[in-house]
C-alpha cells in the first residue's frame, strides 16, 4: 500500500470539508450531547462538539464516512478543541486526553473501512490540532497589551497531551490547523517533537495550516504569509497551507504565494465563500469546485478541500474537478553554498 507521501508524487489528494456543519445538521439538544454518562454534568454542554465523539461516536463516525464517500483522502479527527485549555470553558479538562483517542477511533474506523473496500486508494487520518481559544502574541486586556492568558509551557504541555491521545488513537498525521498565532503553533510544534523525542516512537508527517483573516493578507497575530511560513518551516512538514477565514476566491492570491514559495507540499481549504448576515454559508459545491479547479490548473496545489460551510457535496464536486490535473511539483532546492 503506498504512503501518502508516495501519493502526493501522483496526484492532488482530497481532504475533507467542515465537521461543525455537519454536526448542526443532526439538530442536537443538551442531552444528545450529556448523553448516559453526563446527564448530571454541571454545567452546559450543548456546542462542545468533541464531546460527541465519546457520547455519539455513531454520528461522528457518519460523519467521516460520508466524506470519504465523497472522495476524501484524508479525514481529520474531531479534535479542533480537544484540549485542557479549550476544555476549561465545560470544566471539562480531564477528560481531553480521552476525547483525542475517541475521536481518533471513530475516523480510523471509517478510514480503514475504506481502505479495505479499495486498498488502491487508501484512506489517511490526520489527527487535528486546533488554535486555542486563548493566544501567545496577543492580550485579552486592551488596558494591558503586555498582558498574556497563558504561557508559552502551559500551551505546550496542553498539546503534549493532545498528540498523545491522537497518537495512541492511530492517526497517521499530525495537523496544526487554523493558526492565527504563530506562536501558538511554535508551541504545539514543540510539543509535537518533544513527544516523539520522548517516547522515541518514529515521528509522524506534520502538516501545518494557517489562516489569513482579511484582505491585508496577514494573519490575526500580524504576519505576512512569507514570514509565517519562515517561521514554521524548522517543523520540516509535510505541508504548509491555508485553511478558513477566507472563501476559496478571496484566498486564491495567497495560494498562488505560498506555492511559489514553500519547498514542501502545499494544502488549502477554504469556506465555502464567506459568512452571510445569519453566519451561514451560501457558496454551492459547484462554485467552490469551479475555483479550486482554477489553482489545480495553474499547478498551485497538492492537497485540497473545504473548511467551514463545506459539505460532502462540496468535497465530491472539488475531487471531480481536480482530478485531471497534475499536482504541484516540489521546486528543486540549489545547494547551499559553503
Amino acid at each position: 500500500m503506498k504512503t501518502i507521501q508516495e501519493l502526493l508524487k501522483e496526484r492532488i489528494l482530497i481532504i475533507d470539508g467542515a465537521m461543525g456543519t455537519m454536526i448542526q445538521r443532526h439538530k442536537l439538544q443538551e442531552a444528545d450531547y450529556r448523553g448516559d454518562r453526563f446527564k448530571d454534568w454541571h454545567t452546559d454542554v450543548k456546542g462542545n462538539n468533541d464531546l460527541l465523539s465519546i457520547t455519539q461516536p455513531g454520528i461522528i463516525t457518519g460523519i467521516h464516512k460520508q466524506y470519504l464517500e465523497a472522495g476524501a483522502d484524508i479525514i481529520e479527527t474531531n479534535t479542533f478543541s480537544s484540549t485542557t485549555i479549550a476544555q476549561a470553558d465545560y470544566d471539562m479538562q480531564s477528560l481531553a486526553y480521552e476525547m483525542n483517542v475517541a475521536s481518533a477511533n471513530c475516523a480510523r474506523a471509517a478510514a480503514d473501512e475504506y481502505t479495505k473496500k479499495d486498498p488502491s486508494k487508501p484512506r489517511f487520518v490526520a489527527g487535528a490540532i486546533g488554535p486555542l481559544n486563548k493566544t501567545l502574541s496577543l492580550s485579552p486586556d486592551v488596558n494591558n497589551p503586555g498582558f498574556r492568558a497563558v504561557s508559552f509551557d502551559e500551551v505546550a504541555t496542553a498539546y503534549y497531551e493532545q498528540v498523545k491521545g491522537l497518537v495512541d488513537g492511530a492517526v497517521d498525521i499530525l495537523l496544526v490547523e487554523t493558526i492565527f498565532d504563530t506562536l501558538n503553533a511554535k508551541a504545539a510544534i514543540y510539543a509535537i517533537k518533544k513527544y516523539f523525542r520522548d517516547t522515541g516512537k518514529p515521528e509522524l508527517p506534520i502538516m501545518i495550516s494557517g489562516t489569513i483573516t482579511d484582505a491585508s493578507g496577514r494573519t490575526l497575530s500580524g504576519q505576512t504569509l512569507e514570514a509565517f511560513y519562515i517561521s514554521v518551516m524548522h517543523a520540516n512538514p509535510l505541508s504548509v497551507g491555508l485553511n478558513c477565514a477566507l472563501g476559496a476566491s478571496e484566498m486564491r492570491p495567497h495560494i498562488e504565494e505560498l506555492s511559489s514559495i514553500a519547498s514542501c507540499y502545499t494544502s488549502a481549504y477554504p469556506n465555502a465563500g464567506l459568512p452571510n448576515a445569519f453566519g451561514e454559508y451560501d457558496e454551492q459545491p459547484s462554485q467552490t469546485a469551479h475555483i479550486i479547479e482554477e489553482w489545480a490548473k495553474e499547478g498551485f496545489v497538492n492537497i485540497v478541500g473545504g473548511c467551514c460551510g463545506t459539505t460532502p457535496d462540496h468535497i465530491k464536486h472539488i475531487a471531480e474537478e481536480v482530478k485531471g490535473f497534475k499536482p504541484r511539483q516540489l521546486p528543486v532546492l540549489e545547494p547551499a553554498l559553503v
